[in-house]
């Protein structure tokens, strides 16, 4: 029976005695399972199969678990103001560790090249988060539980996903399919922040104003615009840094539906900065756009678009032109900080920071401040000043020495990558786009001055994966270099050029 069976193909299959037999078995023990369980159990055997299926892909391409992390970072924040009280962000978590088992088996039947993970970077990763478990016996924290939550953010993420990447998604090929995927989920984020503008909230959106988010988002009766994101800082910067990264794709690539595709995602994405009302976004196109200026190598390109930058700076320090727009008004203020009351306040909070931390130097602990802190140990002293500043909660709960180290490696990451496109990349469009990414970077480097940007989701997650091809600069202009001696398109197949 079982030979006839394997002569069969395709749907004559489904007619043999024997299959037809186990749909039938299978179909009573279902809906025995279904009239026991309720609608639950109906629901969880309904995402069986797909869950079962995509468990079977990332262990075939661990690199689909990746895309699978991107798309959680864009949208688990924004779907728990639907599905309540589920831990969404842990699904990063889990999502991790399943490629690292992955990855662990598909070790057994090929060959993984782990020394790709003997890099500077890893072992900046390795001290980081070292520094981060050394937090966890800090006297001074109020909770160690918090401890677990916040250092994922922090420390633990950089330190698992990096050295994933390096092993699995640092190709040619991965590149593009980050960029489009960064691209398709930018664009999606500006027209969620368009519909919250000119039709309004939904239900969901409009009950986390009213019982979380009305004190930060609604000022001088206006709403500021947070997308699918946690909060409108994170939405406004996340957009800047999109549209610096897809202005420097667009101007790279040749093909002119492509170009035209990533210049209105660049458009979009300022759009949504913009309608954000988040002002520390400004910096983030600003110097996004010096840094990318400087690595195209061109001088004219340099002169123009210093130029530009220089004409947008005096539009808004100097002028007072479309102040009839709350919109532009608002950004303008970023300019002017000295006139901003909340301004004033954030320099207050640090003095007041800078006085309990002076005996300090390893801080308060980490998850002693921000939302963690209130959430955990709303007695404490630093649960109960805002922080605000990214750098500002590192020093805050990590102390200076702990300040310092984190310092240090980012500034090393700029400094290296900017040096590898400078020196190591040959390609014109490849080194644009490194370019690119590297601008998106440094602007988010400016803008967690001001809000706790860097290690928030999906910001955190883009600024990992783009340390990575960076760090990747001269194995990508190696197989760029070997595309084109062997005659093929310097761009993949499944690339968008």
């Amino acid at each position: 029976m079982l030979e006839s069976l394997r002569k069969r193909t395709g749907a004559a299959r489904l007619q043999h005695p024997l299959v037809l037999f186990i749909i039938i078995v299978m179909t009573i023990v279902l809906g025995a399972i279904v009239a026991k369980g309720g609608l639950k159990v109906a629901i969880a055997l309904v995402f069986l199969a797909p869950t079962v299926y995509f468990l079977n892909r990332v262990f075939i391409s661990p690199a689909v678990g990746i895309y699978a992390i991107l798309f959680m970072a864009f949208t688990a924040i924004g779907l728990t103001r639907y599905i309540r009280n589920v831990p969404l962000g842990l699904s990063i978590d889990g999502l991790m560790v399943l490629i690292v088992v992955a990855i662990f088996f598909k070790r057994l039947t090929e060959n993984i090249d782990f020394s790709l993970l003997k890099r500077d970077i890893v072992y900046l990763m390795v001290i980081w988060f070292m520094y981060s478990l050394m937090e966890f016996f800090n006297p001074a924290a109020l909770s160690r539980t918090a401890w677990f939550y916040a250092v994922r953010g922090v420390s633990l993420y950089p330190l698992l996903l990096i050295p994933i990447a390096f092993l699995t998604f640092s190709k040619l090929k991965n590149l593009y399919g980050f960029l489009v995927f960064w691209a398709i989920f930018s664009l999606l984020a500006s027209l969620k922040g368009l519909q919250q503008k000119y039709i309004g909230l939904d239900y969901a959106e409009q009950y986390w104003l009213n019982t979380v988010g009305a004190i930060t988002h609604i000022i001088n009766g206006k709403l500021r615009i947070f997308s699918f994101f946690s909060d409108a800082g994170q939405f406004g910067a996340a957009q800047g840094a999109a549209g610096i990264v897809f202005a420097g794709v667009a101007a790279s690539i040749k093909k002119p539906g492509k170009k035209i595709f990533f210049w209105i995602v660049s458009l979009m994405s300022f759009w949504g900065m913009m309608l954000s009302g988040t002002r520390g976004a400004v910096i983030v196109p600003a110097l996004g756009g010096i840094t990318f200026v400087i690595l195209s190598k061109r001088p004219r390109v340099i002169i123009a678009g210093g130029l530009i930058l220089a004409l947008i700076y005096v539009f808004f320090a100097y002028t007072y032109i479309g102040n009839s727009s709350y919109t532009i008004a608002r950004m303008r203020t970023a300019f002017h900080p000295e006139t901003d009351a909340s301004y004033l306040v954030r320099l207050h909070n640090r003095q007041i920071l800078a006085a309990y931390l002076a005996n300090k130097p390893f801080g308060g602990g980490i998850g002693s401040a921000g939302n963690w802190g209130l959430r955990f140990s709303p007695q404490g002293f630093l649960a109960n000043v805002a922080t605000d500043s990214w750098y500002v909660q590192i020093w805050a709960e990590q102390g200076r020495v702990g300040l310092i180290l984190h310092l240090f490696i980012l500034m090393y990451i700029m400094f290296k990558s900017f040096y590898l496109i400078m020196a190591k990349v040959k390609s014109k469009e490849l080194g644009n786009i490194l370019g690119a990414l590297l601008g998106g970077y440094v602007g988010i480097m400016g803008a967690a001055y001001g809000n706790g940007v860097l290690g928030q989701m999906p910001t955190g997650i883009l600024l990992y994966l783009s340390w990575v091809f960076l760090f990747s600069a001269q194995a990508l202009q190696r197989e760029y270099d070997s595309r084109i001696a062997r005659g093929l398109p310097a761009w993949s197949v499944k690339s968008f050029d």
